[in-house]
């Protein structure tokens, strides 16, 4: 089941919007970002023009693009990850770093990334907060 939006009755931007005209290949790569996304717990989404965002109890925690040829997003995380999935990690606050990640194939959403969603969930629950 997927989360309901926040906001899609106030936004012109929908999931629907996000996914429409996009290859099958990139449907699957976000169905299965998603699956692995509920399988850790629950969310909300907020959509907006710039992406779809994952959100926790406490705060956002990651976000996907669909683009014709890839899955594109980021992940809120305590700490670096270096992976070639990893374009781009950058501190956010002192406690938090941001990890640009693209994907292009369904092998990419392995144990490894599904640790780092993880991660990234228990920070949309605040677990970073007061360390």
């Amino acid at each position: 089941m997927t989360p309901v939006t926040e906001d899609e009755a106030e936004s012109p931007w929908t999931v629907d919007r996000h996914l429409e005209g996009r290859p099958e290949a990139t449907l699957e790569l976000y169905r299965a970002f998603m699956e692995r996304a509920e399988a850790i717990g629950p969310f909300t989404l907020s959509v907006s023009r710039s992406a779809i965002t994952l959100k926790g109890t406490r705060r956002g925690f990651a976000g996907v693009v669909p683009r014709p040829d890839m899955l594109r997003g980021y992940l809120d995380l305590q700490r670096v990850v270096e992976d070639p999935r990893i374009t781009n990690a950058k501190p956010y606050t002192k406690r938090l770093f941001v990890h640009y990640f693209r994907l292009t194939d369904l092998d990419q959403l392995d144990d490894a990334f599904a640790g780092w969603l993880r991660e990234a969930y228990a920070v949309g629950a605040g677990e970073h907060v007061g360390l």
